[in-house]
Order: C-alpha cells, then sequence, then structure tokens
C-alpha cells in the first residue's frame, strides 16, 4: 500500500488567539509524519503562522495543492481556533482537488477559556461546515464535533479517513476487466455501465473465445504458463489433481494476466457457468482466488457491481476480499447464516485450503472438467459485507454496508463456506428482498463499514443503508 499524504489546511482568524494557530501547525504535522503520512501546508514564509484566513492565503494555498495533486489524497482542515470559514472554502474551492476532505476542530479547555486561549472553533467548526455546503463541497466530519490531534479518538478517525480516501480515489480511477458474458441464467447479475462510468469505473470487454483462442496458441512451455503454473502449485495443495488441468488453469492465468497489464485492468469479473467448464474443461476459480488474494479481486457471473464491492472492501482494509452468496439460513438461529461460493475465495479467507472440483457443475459436464476451486472452512473473523448495484430506472448506483463476524460453528459442506453472525439479520434480510439485492454479497474480515458507507454516500454519490444491528 503506498503512502498517503494530506494536504492540510489550518483554519485561523485574527479575532482569535492567532499563536493557537502556529502550535496547531506543528502539532498536526507532527501527528500526521508519526502515523506514517506525508504533509503538504504552507509554511510560515508562505503566510502568517502557515494557516489561511485571508483571501489572498487562500489563494496561495489553493495554488501549492494545485502543485501537489497528484500526491494528495485526501484534505485535512485543522481549526486551532475559529477559523475563517471563506479561508478554508475558497483554499478548497480554488484547488478543486475533489479529493475527500476532514473537518477537525481542537477542544476548550476549561481552565484555558481567557481572551488569550480561548479557541472557539467548537463553533468555527459549524461556519467552516456551513460555507462548504454553500459551495457544494462535500466533507467527512470526525466522530465527536472537537478532538485534540494528540487523542485516541483522533487517531481513529484519521485511520478511518485514510480508508475513505482509498476507497474514493481507488473506485474513481478503478478499470474492470469483464471476462465472457453474462450467463443467460444469471439476471441478478446485470448492471448499467454508463452508471458506472459516470463515477469514474471504466469496464472493458473481451469475449472467452479470445481467452480461450489466445490459450491455444500458447505453448505448455511457455515461460509465463510456467512461471504461473509453479505459482498455483505453490498457493495451494493441488494433491490428486490432474497435470493436464493444472497446465490449463496456468495458461488460462498467464494469458489473464497479460491481457490485465496490456490493458491497465485493475480488477475482474469472469464468466464460469457453464461454458468455462463445458468449452475449455476446467473451473478458472484457483486463478481467480490468486488474484482477490494480491488484492486484485476477481469475481464470478461477470458480476461487476459484485467486483466493484469487493475492490471497495480491500482498498478500505488492505486485505483481501471475497464474493459470497446469502446461502443457507443456519439451523434456527435468525441472526446466523451460511455464506458460501463453490469457490473462489482468496485462501486469506480459509483456515486450510486445498484444491478440488466443482461438485455441482461435475453433475452436469462431468468431474474431469471441473478440476480448480479452492475449497475450505471460512475461518473466525470479524467481518465487513458490502454489495454495490446500479439502479438504472432511478439512474442511481445503490448499497448496503454493515458488519458481523465469521464464527467457529461447525458446518459440513463443500465449496468454500463458513457460517457469519449479524446482528438484527432478519431485518437486513428483509431489506435486501424488499429492494431488489442480489444475492451476491462482497465479504471482508475487517471493520470498515463505516469507512466505506462515508466514501460511498459523502463522495462517490451512492445511495446507501448502514445495517447496524
Amino acid at each position: 500500500m503506498k503512502k498517503q499524504t494530506f494536504g492540510v489546511i489550518v483554519g485561523n482568524r485574527g479575532f482569535f488567539p492567532d499563536h493557537l494557530a502556529k502550535s496547531g501547525r506543528e502539532e498536526i504535522i507532527r501527528v500526521l509524519e508519526s502515523a506514517g503520512y506525508g504533509v503538504v501546508v504552507l509554511s510560515p514564509e508562505d503566510s502568517k503562522y502557515g494557516a489561511v484566513e485571508t483571501r489572498a492565503e487562500a489563494k496561495k494555498c489553493a495554488e501549492l495543492f494545485d502543485a501537489h495533486r497528484h500526491e494528495i489524497d485526501g484534505i485535512i482542515v485543522t481549526l486551532p481556533n475559529f477559523g475563517d470559514e471563506r479561508g478554508v472554502a475558497e483554499t478548497l474551492r480554488g484547488a478543486g482537488l475533489k479529493v475527500p476532505v476532514l473537518i477537525q476542530a481542537t477542544p476548550d479547555r476549561a481552565g484555558s477559556m481567557t481572551i488569550a486561549d480561548r479557541r472557539d472553533s467548537f463553533c468555527g467548526k459549524m461556519s467552516v461546515c456551513n460555507n462548504l455546503k454553500q459551495y457544494g463541497i462535500p466533507y467527512s466530519l470526525t466522530t465527536l464535533h472537537t478532538e485534540a490531534l494528540d487523542s485516541p479518538e483522533f487517531a481513529k478517525d484519521l485511520a478511518q479517513f485514510a480508508a475513505v480516501c482509498r476507497v474514493v480515489n481507488g473506485l474513481r480511477k478503478c478499470r474492470v476487466g469483464a471476462i465472457g458474458a453474462r450467463p443467460t441464467a444469471f439476471n441478478t447479475v446485470r448492471y448499467s455501465e454508463k452508471l458506472f462510468e459516470g463515477m469514474g469505473v471504466d469496464v472493458d470487454t473481451i469475449d472467452l473465445s479470445e481467452i480461450f483462442g489466445r490459450v491455444s496458441k500458447m505453448a505448455d512451455d511457455n515461460a509465463a504458463a510456467q512461471a504461473k503454473l509453479a505459482e498455483i502449485k505453490g498457493y495451494v495443495s493441488t494433491q490428486g489433481i490432474e497435470e493436464a488441468a493444472l497446465v490449463k488453469m496456468a495458461k488460462l492465468g498467464a494469458v489473464i494476466d497479460g491481457w490485465m497489464t496490456d490493458n491497465e485492468i485493475t480488477v475482474t469479473a469472469v464468466q464460469c457457468w457453464t461454458s468455462m467448464e463445458e468449452y475449455f474443461g476446467v473451473v478458472p476459480c484457483t486463478v481467480m482466488s490468486m488474484m482477490s488474494n494480491k488484492l486484485l479481486p476477481s469475481a464470478c457471473e461477470v458480476d461487476v457491481p459484485g467486483v466493484v464491492g469487493m475492490y471497495a472492501l480491500a482498498l478500505a482494509s488492505g486485505t483481501p476480499s471475497a464474493l459470497l452468496d446469502w446461502n443457507n439460513n443456519y439451523g434456527a438461529d435468525p441472526d446466523k447464516a451460511v455464506c458460501f461460493h463453490c469457490s473462489n475465495l482468496p485462501k486469506h479467507f480459509f483456515e486450510s485450503a486445498r484444491m478440488d472440483y466443482q461438485e455441482i457443475i461435475a453433475g452436469t459436464v462431468g468431474k474431469l472438467n471441473t478440476f480448480g476451486t479452492v475449497v475450505g472452512k471460512v475461518k473466525a473473523s470479524p467481518m465487513t459485507y458490502l454489495r454495490v448495484s446500479t439502479d438504472d430506472a432511478a439512474g442511481r448506483i445503490r448499497a448496503y454496508v454493515g458488519e458481523g463476524e465469521f464464527t467457529n460453528d461447525p458446518l459440513e459442506t463443500f465449496g468454500g463456506a463458513g457460517v457469519v453472525r449479524i446482528g438484527g439479520m432478519q431485518t437486513l434480510l428483509r431489506y435486501i428482498c424488499e429492494n431488489g439485492f442480489e444475492h451476491h454479497v462482497a465479504a471482508n474480515m475487517s471493520e470498515m463499514a463505516a469507512a466505506v458507507y462515508d466514501a460511498g454516500r459523502t463522495y462517490l454519490g451512492w445511495e446507501m443503508y448502514w445495517h447496524k444491528g
């Protein structure tokens, strides 16, 4: 994960003690750099104490941010005193970076309320937010209205804001590779390319015939194929899997890797059911699992919205995501369910993993044509889930997000599966059904609902539901 850099606006207002702007600037630089972030901020030579108050200072700060636009992932507005509301708004509008913005206000101390030390940032934060709303500039807020920069509350909010920036900036330049056609039996994965294009997600398509054609022209001893074969054998146990099937998987993976590199593809959604098995002779699950495990999510059945959700979660947490089915009830517990896929889950999700054949499709096309699944039991872990969907009739992107946990409950089944517990799950299931969401859901072993919700609702324009149980 690359080092993130934040632009910083230090608010100041001459009616209030401006020595607080000096110490506030020094403190936020220290806090951000200690947390491993880069900082772009005016120097004391650029403006009084390196803060922003006047229009001239706002213009100078905007020019600084513009000069560093390819470095800045987000902007933090810190208010060590009341701050100048117009100065903040004019800086952001002048820079025009369209990155997430966090508003922080430093609290007063009850014992330091004289004219020499009173901050009034409690009040100033409201004025800054009012102006940003007038200017049409979206922004995020800290959990508490005022938070000290050296507090654990701000440390947590800063980490969450960094995740928001990764999600927003990552999705706005995401290129999805749609490999193959949507299977006829999966109307549930229909979506609008145009709605995604409107938020910056580009979809590049390629027919399975082109993939199969490139594989057929690739020699078994091709260097890329052999390297992929070694990678597959080092990834999961392949005991009992025919060598010919492994070579097919390796060539498939090498071709997809090459196509992704040539076309700068970020993530993929792959046709599987059942063209891959009938006409190629393996399932693509291992190849997809390996991509997802390397934070290059891959979703089955050309579920483009599904892989967008996977990528959002991976960007937020920095860990692999999976695409799962909300698949079964778990006994009589209304807050538990079985999440399942056949499976292409990244091995990050499993207690232990091995390669096997796809038991469902094998009944139709034969076992020998379905080698390549990655199977195992999902390990106990916190879990964030997300479903992104395009509402074509309303012309909007919708999503729901929430948190739960994968449990240690016993489960005897095939594929990749785990038991999940979510508070108020019946309410969530009713919401999914009443609003026509798909049965696929992206999952990540993290607690990132707040960051994803803020990214989607505030900056990406999604209609969001946050299930809090």
